[in-house]
């Protein structure tokens, strides 16, 4: 009886109840690392996990082998799919989870904020919070949000066999507001500029002040009035600079090697730098992967040269939104919503959408 009643098939989703369930323990565990180490240091891990597993997967197409499965929620399939994008260190997951845990923690615990970091400390994602059980509660119990949604999503949002968006990118955006709402911080925060794109008073390096004219609230202390997501990375111009190389690159190496996510794994893996405080290091992988997907939907019909240059071009746009995103829902409130998640989920929509009209031969790897 318990046998046939663990092979019961989930609806919608079509796992086995007995899958279901292991993934969803092995999510509560991936967001609670996530938590523990810190949300950018689990998605750095992500990177060095893809590009294993994509190598893996070009050396096995080399050698002639079959292309490797792929389940409902999942972007691949293989080392890449199962760990680099599942349960253990999937952005939708762990870095999620790291995610709402300096949410909760900075609201709890204010004190906790390192010296030197000027922004709210619940957009420090850098930070590790070690064995703490209550943050780690927070990091499991958005993990298994991360899995439950990324798997629904992924199952739902498809119209004629295509995908409508990337499941994981948007999983890690709603992920983000919920914790958002879950804790207490505004959903998109008030400009202290011109508009919600002006992000001068960070240049002017205005201090936060309170919005009904009494005292700043403890935790706002010595905060600045406005936060780009990236001191080093908001004006438009470098922006786009670094989307034109960054996409030409990202579609190099799928041209070359036939992966479409092994320049995001570079991406990921150079934000190890930054992490270790290397200053101006460029956070790409949003750019890398969509500029990848302009090599896979132009080459059939075009020469390498010219899926080349479409790269660049599907790269620029993906950092331009990246920015767009940063400005309106980052900048103004107190936690982390992903930048480059929020480009790659919309990216990935006009792609899909385009496909389904047959604007497009396909849609990347949706």
């Amino acid at each position: 009886m318990f046998e046939v009643a663990i092979q019961t098939t989930v609806p919608v989703i079509g796992l086995t109840l007995e899958t279901f369930v292991l993934l969803l323990i092995a999510a509560a565990a991936g967001g609670a690392f996530g938590a523990a180490i810190g949300a950018l240091p689990a998605f750095i891990f992500t990177g060095f996990v893809v590009f294993l597993g994509e190598g893996i997967a070009i050396l096995n197409r080399q050698l002639g082998g079959e292309a490797l499965a792929v389940g409902q929620g999942e972007l691949v399939g293989g080392l890449s799919g199962i760990i680099g994008f599942g349960a253990v260190t999937g952005p939708h997951i762990a870095f999620a989870g790291g995610v709402a845990a300096s949410a909760y923690a900075g609201k709890k615990y204010p004190e906790m904020e390192p010296e030197g970091w000027d922004y709210h400390f619940g957009k420090n994602i850098l930070y590790a919070f070690g064995t703490k059980p209550d943050i780690l509660a927070v990091g499991a119990i958005f993990g298994v949000f991360g899995a439950l949604f990324n798997q629904f999503t992924g199952a739902l949002l498809v119209v004629d066999g295509t995908g409508v968006t990337d499941s994981i990118a948007l999983t890690v955006v709603v992920s983000a507001f919920v914790a958002r709402v879950v804790f207490g911080y505004p959903l998109v925060g008030k400009s202290a500029g011109s508009s919600i794109l002006d992000m001068s008073p960070f240049e002017r390096e205005e201090p936060r002040a309170a919005t009904d004219g009494g005292e700043v609230p403890m935790e706002h202390q010595g905060r600045l009035a406005t936060e780009p997501w990236l001191p080093h990375q908001y004006k438009w111009s470098g922006v786009t600079a670094i989307g034109i190389v960054g996409g030409i690159l990202g579609g190099y190496i799928y041209i070359l090697t036939g992966s479409i996510f092994l320049g995001y794994a570079i991406s990921a893996i150079s934000l190890l730098f930054l992490n270790l405080g290397v200053e101006k290091i460029p956070v790409t992988h949003h750019i890398t992967l969509i500029g990848a997907v302009g090599a896979v939907v132009f080459l059939p019909n075009f020469s390498p040269v010219v899926a080349l240059l479409a790269a660049g071009v599907f790269g620029a746009v993906s950092g331009l939104l990246g920015e767009v995103t940063q400005r309106i829902f980052y900048a103004h409130s107190g936690t982390h919503v992903d930048p480059p998640a929020m480009a790659i989920a919309i990216a990935m929509v006009v792609v899909a959408l385009l496909a389904i009209a047959g604007v497009l031969p396909n849609a990347g790897y949706l």
